[in-house]
């Protein structure tokens, strides 16, 4: 028999089951401690203090770090603790700028109820630091040092969840900081622009980079033809921002808003979403036939895509090469209605709504631009396009809901699930299974790839063929994952990737949320929204269909735009930008220039092992006033590592032999030429 935990709260007794700490236990007992630094889905840092409570017979106690005993009698509010938060608080708020009606986290910041929750009525303690620039360096994400006061909740988020650390604690004391790696920008780091650090930053030191006023612009231009697609995820996260429960789906009322906005026509992300399941199916039935790159990865995800690129180039093969749905749409309509409208491609202009901050920055990638001309014009993030429908002055809660335009508008339950995690998994099965069998069925759900878990395997057999596939969600999953299949402990066929936790749905351009309930409740919104539709495949959906005969008919001139239209290749990308490091360096000019490519496959290949050997060969002839020698972070080449240039050449898959004869040629055919 087993007694239970209990532990009192402000004279009330609760009973302890699974919580981790204080502060779950208070909060179960219906108290919302207040708290800055404490993140469920991040490890507990403890370093706002503002969770103190009074532990009897030890004091004041951080409730987060706290793990509950029995029998402990807790105090959460009394004059001195709360004497305490308001000194926490007005500290907070001497560390950051006080711009609260322009941040960008105006309204969700968390500092900012914060000072209302305690009390603040002013600030007794002068601001800290001076005026330090913002850097807008990528297209995706806003970083204000100025707003940030040191809470680690972005580090965490980089490295715990996403397994990146691209951003950092750097130097100590009054200087101390967070910054990209290197004190560079975010664009020239090895950031994914997943955005999931601004998702979590409690104030407004990080944030989704807005393009509101380039829209406006655009809806204002009378020359111009504006169309929106719509992701969705969006449908069902808008709403929050309007006082609606998580989940709710408001997909007529988006229609509506956007209408009244100026939208030209208003479509489904959700058909592209159809169209990308039909030609990834064949791609994934087409390497099972041919035994080739296999597991096929899916590409809809841009931040898994500039992950895989700086990180595992060895993979580009298995990447699909579908384009996402966000840029078949974007190259389908700039193909279609040029003609269909007689208007100018380049009075064309497509914006997309995203939950997604990647997407800003995959819409910039040169290959999805066609002679100069994007295929997507603009994002807007799910949180942007609340702002600009509350600067239109529109009631969103009381509009009349509309449906979309057709055909682009139409879509099949295959598409919409495309938000979720284990979505597009789904979304093919549900293709590739007719395909394979030759077979239709009325059935169409497979749950087994369905859940919360950030890695999730499953085995189905399709007409004799056994498909292993794994759902993943999250970088730091990813990674594991992908560690696995290399070294061959796992098989698959096919590897559905999200960098966001949750998929889409958890995204950072969504409304703002802290606690995991609110992506499970996003997630059966949009499975609740799929039932209501009559199709559920894609190669259901009758405008698919008509598209394939009218657009991609006529034998090998219309596969060849398919591809054109429908697929891109991804290579491998540096990780850091425009660095080097002198690691022997000389004042006077030298003779000879050498530097050896560290970017991650290069040192995963040896690199340090020929540098190591570089520097022992000179120290050894004593030649070391003769050369220069710097390590790169990337020449692009790397399948072909260890790289290493010597004197203007590139010696690929550099050996510590080949590097140190090829030194003592240049060396040679310099003293010759002297």
């Amino acid at each position: 028999m087993t007694t239970s935990m209990i532990i009192n709260v402000d004279g009330k007794d609760i009973e302890v089951n699974g919580e981790k700490n204080l502060l779950e236990v208070i909060r179960k007992a219906k108290i919302d401690l207040p708290t800055f630094c404490y993140h469920s889905e991040l490890s507990v840092y403890g370093a706002c203090r503002l969770c103190m409570v009074n532990v009897d017979g030890r004091g004041l106690q951080p409730a987060c770090s706290t793990p509950p005993e029995n029998g402990m009698r807790v105090v959460t509010n009394n004059s001195e603790i709360r004497e305490l938060r308001q000194i926490i608080v007005e500290l907070l708020l001497a560390n950051e700028g006080h711009e609260c009606a322009t941040c960008g986290k105006n309204g969700s910041c968390q500092l900012q109820l914060l000072a209302k929750k305690v009390g603040i009525k002013k600030v007794r303690f002068k601001r800290t630091g001076h005026k330090q620039e913002t850097d807008d360096s990528t297209y995706s994400l806003l970083r204000n040092p100025d707003k940030c006061v040191l809470c680690g909740d972005c580090v965490r988020m980089c490295s715990e969840v996403q397994g990146i650390g691209a951003i950092d604690f750097a130097f100590r004391g009054a200087k101390a900081a967070v910054l990209p790696s290197f004190g560079k920008d975010l664009a020239s780091v090895e950031c994914v622009y997943c955005g999931q650090c601004a998702r979590v930053c409690p104030t407004g030191a990080i944030t989704p980079k807005p393009e509101i006023e380039e829209v406006w612009k655009a809806l204002e231009n009378k020359e111009k033809i504006v169309i929106a697609q719509l992701a969705p995820a969006v449908r069902v996260a808008l709403g929050e921002e309007f006082g609606l429960e998580p989940g709710t789906s408001t997909m007529g009322q988006i229609v509506s808003a956007l209408r009244l906005m100026g939208f030209d026509m208003v479509y489904d992300t959700s058909f592209a979403a159809d169209l990308t399941v039909i030609e990834e199916g064949n791609e994934l039935i087409n390497r099972l036939k041919e035994g080739k790159n296999l597991p096929l990865m899916t590409s809809c995800c841009p931040a898994w895509v500039k992950y895989a690129e700086q990180y595992h180039p060895d993979l580009m093969d298995n990447l699909s090469t579908c384009k996402s749905p966000q840029q078949m749409f974007g190259s389908l309509i700039k193909e279609i209605l040029p003609e269909k409208n007689k208007v100018e491609k380049k009075n064309i202009v497509v914006v997309s709504i995203m939950p997604c901050t990647a997407k800003k920055y995959e819409a910039r990638r040169k290959e999805f631009a066609k002679d100069g001309i994007p295929e997507v014009d603009y994002i807007l993030t799910t949180q942007e396009l609340a702002t600009m429908i509350g600067e239109a002055g529109i009631q969103f809660k009381n509009l009349e809901p509309s449906s979309f335009d057709m055909p682009f508008g139409f879509k099949t339950g295959a598409g919409v699930i495309f938000g979720n995690s284990g979505g597009v998994a789904e979304a093919v099965l549900r293709y590739a299974s007719e395909k394979l069998t030759g077979v239709r069925t009325e059935s169409y759900e497979f749950k087994q790839v369905r859940g919360e878990s950030g890695i999730r395997e499953a085995q189905i057999e399709v007409g004799g063929t056994l498909l292993k596939l794994a759902v993943v969600s999250g970088l730091k999953n990813v990674k594991n994952l992908i560690e696995k299949v290399k070294k061959g402990i796992a098989k698959y066929d096919i590897i559905e990737i999200m960098a966001c936790p949750g998929g889409c749905i958890g995204g950072a351009g969504q409304p703002v949320y802290k606690e995991g309930s609110v992506r499970a409740k996003r997630t059966k919104g949009l499975y609740d929204n799929e039932k209501m539709l009559q199709l559920h495949k894609s190669q259901e959906n009758p405008y698919i269909a008509e598209l394939y005969q009218t657009v991609f008919g006529g034998g090998e001139k219309g596969l060849h735009l398919a591809h054109e239209l429908l697929h891109t290749h991804y290579r491998s990308h540096k990780r850091i930008e425009k660095e080097s490091f002198d690691i022997h360096a000389n004042k006077k000019k030298t003779e000879l220039d050498i530097t050896v490519c560290f970017g991650t496959s290069c040192f995963l290949r040896g690199a340090q092992t020929v540098m190591k050997n570089i520097l022992e060969h000179l120290d050894k002839q004593n030649i070391q006033d003769r050369v220069s020698v710097k390590a790169s972070f990337c020449f692009e080449k790397c399948n072909r590592g260890p790289v290493v240039n010597i004197g203007g050449e590139i010696i690929e898959k550099c050996t510590p032999e080949k590097a140190i004869s090829e030194i003592d040629r240049k060396l040679q055919i310099s003293v010759a030429q002297s």
